[in-house]
């Protein structure tokens, strides 16, 4: 799942004068790294019968617990506060749908493709920030976003034998990734360690409410699990707090006009874990168009890098 900040949602931390930008971006390419395990993780597991609703509520779940645990004896209750509450709760909310939906997407499609289908969502955002944001128009974004969209269209081409119902949940996908992106303006005010902490609250508390009715019905799947089918379930949690926990400190030690290119590098991850696990490769058209995807996208970042320098 592609974050924003760019990526999973977390705005890059105001960077400290001391930029190191080679520890910036091994940090980060380990958090594509933790983020495409917990996606693996949580399309392993609903193969072995764990519902989309139990396989959340625990990666919301343990991803609260784990990151509270970290950041309250750090930062206080303070980071608790939020500058905007009703803005955190729309987005937490907006993540959540999001994370359902690319769950649901990995159920139907391979990796490598779903995750390669959700990075149009940076572009979308992009693309329509004169309107939705209120910035400037720009043709290089409108330019990027159109070379990214026919690279999910050499994806998603007929002959790719993609499941139909799972390139429509993947597209869904990667429009409420794009108004996450848009609700994560609204909340750049807080620190991003609160913003975690509420993404991983508002998750949780409403998956919460769910489990009273939804959970019966999955106890008998449950009881059939191994001890390894719950060491990844927990695990789902476990790298969702360390992806996030890590894109953080990369934005610390580099800005994000630098780090932006090496966000592609999820793709790679998705592919080569899809490999791994389920022997599912990427076809060489399929591999034109995430090439493309990504080429598209890490040229825009180079081309606002080189405008700020400018001005």
């Amino acid at each position: 799942m592609p974050d924003p900040a760019p990526a999973r949602g977390l705005r890059p931390h105001p960077v400290t004068p001391g930029i190191r930008p080679i520890a910036g971006i091994i940090t980060l390419i380990f958090s594509t790294w933790a983020l495409s395990g917990l996606d693996a993780a949580g399309k392993w597991v609903m193969g072995a019968g764990v519902t989309l609703w139990v396989l959340c509520w625990v990666r919301y779940g343990v991803h609260l617990l784990l990151v509270l645990s970290l950041v309250l004896p750090v930062r206080g209750t303070r980071v608790l506060r939020s500058v905007r509450p009703g803005a955190q709760l729309l987005r937490g909310g907006v993540m959540l749908l999001a994370t359902l939906f690319f769950f649901k997407t990995l159920s139907y499609l391979p990796q490598a493709e779903a995750t390669a289908i959700n990075f149009l969502a940076p572009l979308i955002v992009l693309s329509l920030a004169p309107w939705l944001l209120k910035e400037p128009p720009r043709i290089s974004r409108w330019v990027a976003a159109g070379v990214g969209f026919l690279g999910v269209l050499i994806i998603i081409r007929p002959s790719a034998g993609l499941d139909p119902t799972g390139v429509l949940w993947g597209l869904l996908t990667a429009g409420t990734f794009a108004c996450q992106f848009m609700a994560t303006r609204r909340v750049a005010v807080d620190d991003p360690f609160t913003t975690l902490v509420w993404s991983g609250a508002v998750g949780t508390i409403v998956l919460s409410l769910t489990m009273p009715v939804l959970l019966p019905q999955a106890l008998p799947a449950l009881r059939a699990l191994e001890p390894l089918h719950w060491g990844v379930l927990f695990s789902t949690g476990v790298l969702g707090a360390l992806g996030h926990l890590l894109q953080i400190q990369a934005y610390r030690f580099a800005p994000a006009s630098l780090l932006a290119p090496f966000v592609y590098v999820q793709i790679v991850a998705a592919g080569t874990l899809g490999w791994l696990i389920w022997g599912q490769f990427p076809d060489v058209l399929s591999w034109l168009g995430i090439a493309i995807i990504c080429g598209s996208g890490a040229t825009l970042a180079l081309w606002e890098w080189k405008r700020k320098a400018s001005a």
